[in-house]
């Protein structure tokens, strides 16, 4: 009896609910189909996803779309990316040697930062964090006290690295994103939060998550980022991505919720990887009205349909 690969399975699985637009996405051909795999999936998508929505699973190692739905959505739509850049954030800082892992911030509220209110939706009683906690309870609080260690123009510069102001490569005609260089140390503080000087398209943010899965899958991380990796696991695990758990297996993940200027509603995502010792997807959910909560439990039939599944060597 052959045997499927994970990755094998989620082949086009959502792109068949896509309404036949791809926007020329570079879809993985060649590979075995599960075909019970792809119609619970697809099921189970059907029934979730209010539109417009945007799912997309990428093969970590070659960065070819496994399946996707809604890809216009996906390569042409522009939003912040609220708080799914906090992992960056706090990985430049760890690794520049400029934040303590181990030291405990307090978490204030109400938090103003100039005269935008930021106030965290953890729950209240987490009130002092370290670097793995502020990223598995999205702690803005924690962040914004962080971000001041920056000097200036870095953080525009770190969201250029992660090609936030130019094409995944995932899609043909795909926009691109804007970054703003910042004026005042609010500015810089609202921007490494994700609120406020930076927009991307989901499939930016998903490409920047899949190159931090297949550094993590080859090995090639700092021991500095342990606390963050943990914090994207515990993000999934207890912390307010916990709506993509799936019983058996590890996931790291992080959510992301803001607003964009004129919009009175906020727009939400999750985006990830899985397994997180060994990733060999990456997955990215956008919301347009919603909160990265309703996004994370999105992902999560997409997830669990692949732990059932036998990984590849």
């Amino acid at each position: 009896m052959k045997t499927f690969t994970c990755a094998a399975a989620l082949v086009a699985v959502l792109a068949v609910n896509a309404g036949g637009q791809h926007s020329g996405a570079r879809f993985a051909d060649g590979l075995p189909i599960d075909r019970a795999l792809a119609a619970e999936l697809q099921q189970a998508i059907e029934h979730e996803s209010p539109a417009p929505t945007a799912i997309v699973v990428a093969d970590v190692e070659s960065g070819k779309i496994l399946a996707a739905r809604g890809m216009d959505v996906a390569a042409h739509r522009l939003e912040s990316p609220g708080s799914t850049v906090k992992p960056f954030v706090l990985i430049t800082l760890l690794e520049s040697g400029r934040l303590d892992p181990q030291k405990k911030l307090l978490c204030h509220r109400p938090l103003w930062i100039g005269t935008v209110r930021m106030d965290c939706t953890h729950p209240e009683d987490v009130t002092q964090l370290d670097a793995m906690e502020a990223i598995a309870y999205s702690c803005n609080s924690y962040v914004a006290q962080a971000a001041v260690r920056f000097d200036t123009d870095e953080v525009v510069q770190l969201y250029r690295r992660l090609g936030f102001d130019s094409a995944s490569g995932l899609a043909e005609g795909e926009a691109t994103g804007r970054i703003e260089r910042t004026g005042t140390r609010e500015d810089m503080e609202l921007e490494a939060l994700g609120h406020r000087g930076v927009e991307v398209t989901p499939l930016e943010l998903l490409e920047a998550y899949r190159k931090l899965a297949l550094r993590v899958r080859r090995g090639g991380m700092a021991d500095a980022d342990a606390p963050v990796l943990a914090g994207l696991e515990g993000s999934v695990e207890f912390g307010m991505g916990h709506a993509a758990h799936v019983d058996g297996m590890k996931i790291a993940g992080k959510t992301g919720t803001s607003e964009a200027p004129g919009r009175p509603q906020s727009h939400g995502f999750f985006v990830g990887y899985a397994p997180a010792e060994k990733p060999e997807i990456a997955v990215m959910v956008y919301v347009e009205r919603g909160h990265g909560g309703d996004a994370a439990a999105m992902a999560q039939p997409v997830l669990a349909a692949f732990a059932k599944h036998p990984r590849s060597p």
